[in-house]
């Protein structure tokens, strides 16, 4: 009863905070034009309650959807599932197909993660003092590559998995037109290290990057800076620092 309890009051919850702000819609479509064309192909990794899928979709981009939690594939449905346009899949990302054990707090599944080091490192951050991961299911895994061989290349790829952002860059073979991924002090090395996969990936110094903080929707230097300035901006953030985005994009 306790658990059905605090799963229910999580879902409830995350439907508030991405759904229940009436202006929130047209922030994101402002924020994620510029990496989401229309007629484009966006992937939505980590797609929770599908306010970014919607966003691309209102952008008139066609959507490949992920989110291995249940109870939110099942969201996604109600939501998406009769337009054509939004391929919805119960799976995850990884570096190698196969299966992995979810770990989520049913109080708080915004952070359902497939990393047990996050789990580890991130739980003893102040910030996460609430959460109480649980495992939950084996979920299937695919990658990247495997999602670009089914769909084709995407222009923009979203990516919010908490912790195993470099396991899902890892999947991946070639550059793509523009990458977010999430970055939080306590795991900083996760998305250093997604910098440098980008980085071989594109070849040096094609890629831009700037980061938004929390969800406020704007970039810091919306112009972008080299690797090496987002590298160091990273290495310098307090401990107690902001968590964000990673956001970059091909230039040349």
């Amino acid at each position: 009863m306790g658990e059905q309890f605090d799963r229910q009051f999580g879902l409830l919850r995350s439907l508030l905070v991405y759904r229940g702000i009436p202006w929130r819609g047209a922030q994101l479509r402002r924020f994620y034009r510029r990496f989401v064309p229309a007629g484009g192909l966006a992937f939505d990794v980590g797609a929770h309650a599908g306010n970014r899928t919607a966003a691309f979709r209102q952008l008139g981009a066609r959507v490949v959807a992920l989110e291995p939690q249940p109870a939110f594939i099942r969201l996604l449905q109600r939501r998406f599932g009769a337009d054509a346009q939004v391929t919805l899949l119960p799976q995850a990302l990884g570096r190698a197909p196969g299966q992995a054990r979810l770990m989520s707090s049913p109080r708080t599944p915004t952070v359902a993660t497939l990393s047990t080091d996050f789990v580890q490192r991130a739980g003893a951050a102040p910030s996460f003092r609430g959460v109480h991961w649980q495992d939950g299911p084996l979920v299937d895994v695919t990658t990247l590559d495997a999602l670009i061989a089914a769909h084709g290349k995407p222009d923009f790829v979203k990516i919010d998995v908490e912790g195993f952002e470099l396991e899902v860059l890892m999947g991946l073979s070639q550059p793509v037109g523009a990458v977010s991924f999430e970055f939080l002090p306590a795991v900083r090395d996760v998305a250093l290290g997604c910098i440098d996969r980008l980085e071989v990936l594109a070849g040096e110094g094609r890629y831009r990057y700037a980061v938004s903080l929390g969800e406020r929707l704007s970039l810091l230097k919306p112009d972008g800076e080299s690797a090496d300035a987002m590298r160091a901006w990273l290495r310098a953030m307090p401990p107690d620092g902001p968590s964000g985005d990673v956001h970059a994009w091909l230039t040349r």
